[in-house]
């Protein structure tokens, strides 16, 4: 049998190119998940298709690190792939197989390479975020009530206006309500 694992990090990214290229490599059946890579833990689908491996079985994913991002995590995936009598195999680092003598190795080393990429990302996204933040880019969602109808609630409460119809007049919650005037 031949299995495939697809994961993207966010659920705004594309499982797209990785699917259709597992499917032309004649995956069987693919395992996708839209999860961070970080570490294998919280991957279900990735513990399911490990699972599955048996003896003959060829599990292919396109690159490192849509497998792992931490050479540790490859290291360990690739013995359990081993262990079940399967193979692994990456379409696009076809280095990668779980055939080779080294390939603990070479998973370990593209592991290592995958976590610093990681780690870069972090760092350009932390340093991003400082420097909007350093502009004035405020984060997170919009309120739902602007100034000058924070205001007004203000004033329809101090008349006595419940809650809740101040909440219907604006088209919110009553718990929004509640926040404001806290």
């Amino acid at each position: 049998m031949i299995y495939g694992y697809a994961r993207v990090s966010t659920e705004a990214q594309d499982l797209a190119y990785q699917l259709d290229r597992l499917r032309r490599a004649g995956c069987e059946q693919i395992f996708q998940e839209k999860r961070s890579g970080k570490n294998t833990d919280g991957r279900p689908q990735l513990a399911r298709v490990l699972a599955c491996l048996k003896p003959g079985d060829i599990l292919l994913a396109t690159v490192t690190d849509r497998v792992a991002r931490d050479p540790f995590d490859m290291v360990l995936i690739l013995r359990q792939v081993v262990k079940a009598g399967a193979r692994l195999q990456l379409l696009d680092e076809p280095f990668i197989d779980s055939t080779f003598d080294f390939a603990d190795l070479v998973a370990y080393c593209y592991g290592w390479a995958a976590r610093l990429h990681r780690l870069k990302i972090l760092e350009n996204t932390a340093n991003g975020r400082a420097m909007a933040k350093a502009r004035g880019v405020k984060f997170g969602r919009k309120p739902k009530l602007g100034p000058r109808e924070r205001v007004k609630v203000a004033e329809r409460r101090a008349n006595g206006e419940p809650c809740a119809q101040i909440a219907q007049a604006f088209g919110v919650s009553e718990s929004t309500i509640l926040r404001v005037l806290s």
